[in-house]
This record gives structure tokens, sequence and C-alpha cells, in this order.
């Protein structure tokens, strides 16, 4: 389903609040990358999920389980910063799109050679 303005405008706010936050919070040299690679909203603007990329000498899980669990600091800080009827509930998850872009390009070169 088509994403409404709306939508689109809460999910880049968030993104961009998010990413903020990763960089000021998050990382350092054991946690390595976290990129925000996208923010999808539901339709009533009370849930966003959140797609993140981890790059990093730190397993992907073990940095998004921490993540999980200041889950509530990121929700406050987006609340004090974009001013919104609903704080929005934040469900992160791994994006595994540059994983797939990874295999596909590994793919290529194989034929490529061939």
């Amino acid at each position: 389903m088509q994403e409404s303005r709306r939508q689109k405008r809460v999910s880049s706010l968030i993104k961009e609040e998010l990413s903020r936050l990763f960089i000021q919070s998050f990382q350092d040299s054991t946690s390595g990358l976290i990129t925000v690679t996208r923010v999808s909203m539901s339709t009533d603007l009370k849930t966003a999920f959140v797609y993140l990329s981890i790059l990093g000498p730190t397993s992907k899980k073990e940095i998004l389980d921490l993540i999980n669990k200041r889950k509530s600091y990121l929700r406050k800080m987006i609340a004090s910063k974009i001013k919104l009827k609903y704080n929005p509930m934040l469900i992160f998850s791994l994006d595994e799109s540059l994983d797939y872009e990874k295999q596909i390009e590994a793919i290529l070169k194989k034929i490529e050679k061939k």
C-alpha cells in the first residue's frame, strides 16, 4: 500500500533523528557503523519500523539487542525533538538488502569470469 505524505514526512524526521542519536550515543570502536537505512510508519503513525545496517567487529545480533534494550531512551529522545500527537513505538530489525546485494554481485562476477 502506498504511504501517505504524512507518513513519509514523519518517517523522514524519525530517520534523521535516529541517525543523529546513533552517532552520538551508540557508535564507538566496538559497535562499528550503525546506519538507519529506512523507516516505515504504520497508517496511524503509532508504530515506526526501523531498518538498520550494522557493519563492524561486533556481531549484528549483539548490537541489535543493545539497541532494543535502549529503546525507551530512544523513544524519549525522539519525543523531545519531534512534536507528534503520539510518540511512535519503535520496532528495530536488520536490513538484509546489503547482504543480498553482495550475494548478487558475487554471482555476477562468477558469471562474468565464465
